[in-house]
């Protein structure tokens, strides 16, 4: 069961067809983040982390609240134990928990999250709310030190969710595919997170948002459709 005090927004993808940079959840943003005037922001799962703070703090200042990149401040680390809000961004998600433990920022964020800090993750920073980032579909790219994330959510996520596309003449593993054979490995329900889904979590419970609904994984069972507007948590039990 999801932590009660958690106050999380995961969205699968920041950017949809047909939208621009998180405008597919701008209202849900800006009714999530109600009160809040500073977001704190984690840019590390991008090498260019000056462009993507600028590009974060852009679309954010849309929504009237002003934007600070921990890689800008003196202490990362104080930063985020005095955050009114994080978003862990997307990008490659070995990269960004590589630099979320090298940088000592898994514990601060847990807490503050504990403490009911608004939590906002997009794609890698949706996988790092994870209990680890074993269903990521990125590419190692880097060596973190173990596969264990935040674990605000007591299931696995795996964002940009595709279907099987039975006109295609691609012989390799589907997603599906994939998500079973970590389900061999592994006890922890997935969500596949559809591209324009999100989940909202806080007070408890759990809503599957967003355009399209999600695909879950649980060992012994066949996936099965979660619905938008539904909570999937008791789907996973």
């Amino acid at each position: 069961m999801t932590d009660p005090r958690h106050r999380l927004l995961l969205v699968s993808s920041s950017t949809v067809h047909g939208h621009g940079y998180l405008d597919h959840v701008a209202e849900a943003l800006s009714a999530f983040l109600a009160g809040v005037k500073t977001v704190t922001f984690v840019p590390y799962a991008l090498a260019d982390r000056d462009g993507y703070a600028a590009k974060a703090r852009e679309r954010f200042g849309k929504l009237g609240l002003e934007l600070v990149s921990v890689h800008e401040t003196p202490d990362p680390r104080t930063a985020i134990r005095g955050a009114e809000a994080v978003f862990v961004g997307g990008g490659n998600t070995f990269r960004l928990l590589k630099l979320l433990q090298d940088e000592g920022l898994l514990g601060p964020i847990r807490d503050r999250a504990a403490m009911g800090m608004p939590y906002v993750g997009s794609s890698a920073g949706t996988n790092v709310a994870a209990p680890s980032i074993r269903t990521t579909n990125d590419m190692p790219i880097v060596q973190t030190a173990n596969l264990l994330a935040l674990g605000l959510v007591p299931y696995q996520i795996n964002p940009h969710y595709l279907d099987p596309d039975p006109a295609s003449t691609h012989k390799g593993e589907t997603r599906e595919e994939r998500l079973l054979q970590y389900l061999e490995e592994s006890p922890v329900p997935v969500v596949g997170l559809r591209e324009a889904a999100y989940l909202l979590v806080q007070n408890g419970s759990t809503k599957l948002l967003g355009e399209k609904g999600a695909r879950v994984f649980r060992r012994g069972a066949a996936p099965f459709e979660a619905a938008t507007g539904t909570d999937p948590e008791p789907l996973l039990a």
